[in-house]
């Protein structure tokens, strides 16, 4: 798998040279069937420090309090599950995944929350032309990515809990509550009619602060999990790095030899900045942008510029692309955001190019200018 290119590997075959080495040099204890102790498990996320003793750097991948990943790994060494909680674009499934390819070195068992999941989704299904020609038995059921969590003892994942209806969160219910899943349609007496967990499965969840969902969680799963809340972040050191770190991994990906301009990054996160205040000062949701303003988005904006500086422009990054990124991705109603777009470009934006005479933010100023102008 490793030979074959991906256009995204999982976490545990991108890093896999890293968990080897974090595997052979752990002497510490191991809940269960973890491939990593919870002390190489947070070094692998959170990176490692000098003080560690450690013979090789290892990188940080998820930034954030590190109090949050300890909390999140003591709830896995338990037998709760796991609920990241946050708004959207704060690394809630990053964290996920890196958590289970650390503790299970699979991190692919995920259920996709939505409207139209259901109870199959999470326990299991059929092989319909294995039935016809055989009848129901073992070999013709298909298990759900959560049965076969539990099965391995390992992590199963399940993305947008909050998405799914009340018949899949009372499904899981059982699941947390029993660790087992009964098969009614086997033959009791040959023990095939029940899937017991093994010790390690747990499952990590996530949900959207934002997003209400089709249902609300009910009183009886939330006692079925642990709540980490992953808050928005505001530091702008911090913001910078996330940043920093992603963006390398597009370039390398894409194979463009480009350093980002300081002053670039500096102006993308002091906008993103100035946003989150005007939305949070905001009186009335026709006010605020419906982008929730997320590191992830100035990722996303970031992306969105060096492509198109590469593909359209001359190779270099420049204000001005960076502008028409950031409204191209931002203006998501019209005229609504549009107009919000344009009161802060005529408000802040320019108030800042006023005071940087030549500089950086004339050009974004103007290429922002220019965007919405086209848009309108």
């Amino acid at each position: 798998m490793t030979d074959t290119p991906l256009l995204r590997a999982p976490a545990e075959v991108k890093y896999a040279e890293e968990l080897d080495w974090l595997e052979s040099v752990d002497d510490g204890p191991k809940p269960f069937s973890w491939r990593l102790s919870p002390r190489m498990v947070r070094l692998f996320v959170l990176g490692s420090e000098r003080a560690d003793g450690l013979d090789r750097e290892i990188p940080q991948k998820w930034f954030g309090d590190r109090g949050l990943v300890e909390r999140a790994i003591v709830t896995l060494a338990s037998d709760r599950g796991l609920l990241l909680i946050g708004d959207p674009g704060t690394g809630k499934s990053w964290l996920a995944e890196l958590l289970s390819a650390a503790i299970s070195r699979n991190s692919t068992l995920v259920v996709q929350g939505t409207a139209g999941t259901t109870e199959d989704h999470i326990k299991y299904s059929w092989n319909v032309s294995m039935v016809i020609a055989k009848g129901q038995s073992r070999e013709s059921l298909i298990p759900s990515p959560i049965m076969t969590a539990m099965e391995r003892g390992v992590i199963g994942r399940f993305e947008e809990l909050t998405r799914s209806t009340s018949d899949v969160q009372d499904a899981l219910i059982s699941i947390l509550s029993e660790k087992y899943v009964s098969i009614p349609e086997l033959d009791g007496d040959s023990g095939d009619n029940v899937v017991f967990a093994k010790p390690g499965f747990s499952v990590i969840a996530t949900a959207n602060s934002r997003d209400r969902g089709v249902n609300d969680l009910s009183s009886a799963l939330k006692r079925r999990f642990n709540f980490v809340r992953i808050p928005v972040i505001t530091n702008k050191r911090s913001e910078a790095e996330i940043v920093r770190f992603r963006t390398s991994e597009l370039l390398r990906r894409h194979r463009i030899e480009l350093e980002v301009p300081p002053s670039l990054l500096d102006i993308l996160l002091q906008s993103f900045a100035d946003l989150r205040a005007a939305a949070a000062s905001a009186t009335s949701d026709d006010q605020r942008l419906e982008s929730s303003l997320s590191t992830a988005e100035g990722i996303g904006v970031l992306e969105d510029a060096i492509l198109h500086s590469q593909f359209f422009g001359d190779r270099t990054l420049g204000a001005r692309t960076l502008a028409g990124s950031l409204v191209g991705s931002l203006a998501r109603r019209a005229p609504e955001d549009l107009a919000i777009l344009n009161k802060f470009w005529h408000g802040v934006v320019e108030s800042r190019a006023k005071k940087d005479e030549g500089g950086p933010w004339q050009e974004f100023l103007e290429g922002g200018r220019d965007t919405i102008a086209s848009l309108s």
